[in-house]
């Protein structure tokens, strides 16, 4: 990491402190697999000892200053009289939605970096240290602050240091921690979510590390692992499933069971009486090496005992909700009891009933069984997997990202992918149960709002829920809007609201395109751009987002000839990032911004002031939330939004 993105994320994130240990350790004492809480800094005063790291393996005497991140594994062996101060603290920053702060978290978080160094000059980092131990006993919240504010100049002088010393810093592996997490607490019940804040990540970027090493999500991983480990206690023990399930992570039987089968090819119970037959006929002792009816082999990567010693719990966290219900299969049989007998029932009521049986009663029968068999129905809908089996009117309806689409047609569904702040369907969701990133969305939440169909929007969602209920998979990234919302019309049977409604947005992008021609902008240039100080993203291309579907699409606008080269043979999004030197080149008549809670303020920038579009006032903030997305819904309200402000843009005649 370069040290001046390092000190700009020191310079925007909020900092709590939350312990500070001064410890002396005897000659041949050790601390063993001490997972880290938080991030850390080791600051050695006086002695020597071996001190690893995940795994990394350094000897100090003397002075010596450490860091780590949250989730890393610490040993420490004394080699002497070894005495140490361990500051831990919080960082987030202040500025979640910023995306050029988001993008150097991601890339490199200083706050979960390793590095390790002699300072030249080690009594300024003392004396602040010291500062902030008297205080932090028993601080009054006036002495609270005073304790940050040592921190801070303790974080000053470690940066003036080694911006003087040129010290290196070597990221975490990432992935090898979440490995050895899951294999020590895959018995807990883990979410995406929960790993990630474990290791001091966010969900998103621990998932694309996690396939870009392995293959497979995170959670797919976690699966492996507790159906290996449910497969050994099947062999192995006698227990009842329910205290297998619940063993292996799995509050529900029913849903284990279908995991255990999608992996393996045999129910949990067929799977134990085929196996023991198997090892009986073959005359060896139960084991799972070598299991012989389809669960792969799953690779652990890892190995880590200490692991076992991990005691660190978040106080005050969400926990995922464990939810007792009976499984599926056991609802079905009860509802099937049930309506057999009311048949029954009903049957012996008719052959008994007398003259006086009220046309009523037979009205309301009649409407209860018609009911029903409406409810049964079901209609065959054909997708880029196959054909679908989907209920004719849904009831219960899961969709991930493709929402506004969905709400377009005046459906409410039970669960969605995570709502941006801002969005132009936020209010219509009010109330509605979130289920997290589109991308890596928890199986086990959507199982516990008992969907009767699903939407998804890539094809490593429909492989983790396809199995839960119907589920219509939707490449909206291979699709033209006309496409994706046949598709959607045929799912729900609003073949004909659709395209009515793709009729009406049609008509107004006709409309507004002529008012844009009556005002004399159609053959004007416009730019979209994202960014802060130093440089800019310009977007080049149609599927893009932040407007640029309405703009370069829909309205037929043109980017300056620099862009539009690339927006004509563009088939993904893109964009071109410059810097603040050269971005005068890639603006046109009309500039969008991409804006967000935090970005920078670019009033007074001696470059962005004096592009034209910018100091005639032809410069218009569109909210990152509101272009984002590019379903039928948000696309209707994007194009209100950009007609009205480039007419009011526009110079009067």
């Amino acid at each position: 990491m370069k040290l001046d993105e390092h000190i700009t994320l020191w310079n925007h994130s909020a900092i709590k402190i939350l312990d500070i240990r001064h410890t002396i350790m005897h000659p041949g004492e050790l601390l063993e697999n001490y997972r880290l809480p938080a991030s850390i800094f080791l600051y050695g005063i006086r002695g020597a000892a071996s001190i690893k790291v995940d795994g990394i393996k350094q000897e100090t005497t003397g002075f010596h200053v450490l860091h780590g991140g949250k989730g890393m594994l610490l040993d420490i062996e004394a080699r002497e009289e070894f005495e140490y101060y361990l500051l831990f603290y919080r960082a987030a920053p202040v500025y979640p939605h910023r995306k050029e702060l988001t993008r150097l978290l991601d890339c490199n978080s200083p706050f979960s970096l390793q590095y390790a160094f002699e300072p030249e000059e080690p009594l300024p980092l003392l004396r602040s240290l010291n500062e902030m131990e008297k205080r932090w006993d028993g601080a009054r919240t006036l002495d609270q602050l005073q304790v940050k504010s040592h921190f801070y100049q303790f974080i000053h002088e470690l940066l003036r240091q080694l911006e003087m010393q040129g010290v290196s810093k070597r990221k975490p592996d990432l992935v090898a921690q979440a490995i050895r997490y899951m294999d020590a607490h895959y018995s807990e019940s883990l979410t995406l979510e929960s790993i990630a804040e474990t290791l001091n990540y966010s969900p998103r970027h621990l998932s694309m590390r996690f396939k870009e090493q392995t293959g497979e999500s995170p959670i797919h991983y976690l699966i492996q692992v507790r159906v290996t480990e449910a497969a050994e206690l099947l062999l192995s023990t006698d227990a009842a499933l329910q205290d297998i399930a619940q063993a292996v992570g799995y509050s529900d039987v029913y849903y284990f069971s279908r995991i255990f089968k999608k992996y393996t090819g045999l129910s949990p119970v067929r799977f134990q009486k085929q196996e023991r037959q198997n090892r009986r006929s073959e005359d060896h002792p139960f084991r799972t090496t070598g299991i012989s009816i389809g669960l792969r082999k799953i690779g652990r990567y890892i190995d880590s005992d200490g692991d076992n010693h991990y005691q660190y719990k978040r106080g005050g966290s969400l926990q995922m909700k464990k939810y007792s219900k009976p499984g599926l299969a056991v609802s079905l049989l009860l509802s099937l009891t049930l309506l057999l007998g009311a048949c029954s029932t009903g049957g012996a009521a008719n052959s008994n009933a007398n003259s006086g049986t009220t046309a009523t009663a037979t009205a309301t029968a009649d409407s209860a069984a018609n009911q029903t068999a409406s409810e049964n129905q079901t209609r065959i809908v054909s997708t880029v997997k196959g054909d679908v089996e989907v209920p004719a009117n849904p009831k219960r309806v899961v969709v991930l990202y493709l929402l506004g689409d969905v709400v377009a047609m005046g459906i409410k569904p039970v669960g969605v992918s995570e709502v941006s702040e801002g969005a132009a369907f936020e209010k219509e969701l009010v109330g509605v149960e979130s289920l997290g990133t589109w991308f890596e969305t928890n199986p086990e939440a959507v199982m516990a709002l008992n969907p009767d169909l699903i939407i998804v929007p890539s094809e490593d969602t429909y492989n983790a829920l396809k199995d839960i209920a119907p589920t219509v998979f939707v490449p909206f990234d291979q699709m033209t809007t006309e496409e994706r919302l046949a598709l959607l019309g045929q799912t729900f049977g609003k073949e004909q609201e659709m395209q009515t409604l793709l009729a009406n947005f049609n008509s107004k992008v006709e409309e507004s395109k002529k008012k844009l021609a009556d005002a004399g902008l159609q053959d004007k240039t416009v730019s979209i751009v994202e960014g802060g100080k130093k440089e800019m993203t310009v977007v080049a291309s149609k599927q893009f987002g932040r407007g640029s579907q309405i703009i370069y699409e829909y309205l037929g606008l043109k980017a300056p000839a620099a862009i539009q080269e690339k927006i004509d043979v563009a088939t993904e999004g893109s964009g071109e990032t410059v810097s603040m030197e050269v971005l005068p080149n890639f603006i046109g008549d009309y500039v969008f911004r991409s804006s967000y809670e935090g970005m920078d303020d670019l009033t007074d920038h001696p470059i962005w002031s004096t592009i034209p579009a910018v100091k005639e006032g032809r410069m218009i903030e569109i909210s990152f939330s509101l272009a984002y997305y590019s379903d039928i819904f948000s696309l209707d309200k994007q194009l209100d939004f950009i007609v009205e402000h480039l007419l009011a843009a526009a110079p009067k005649s």
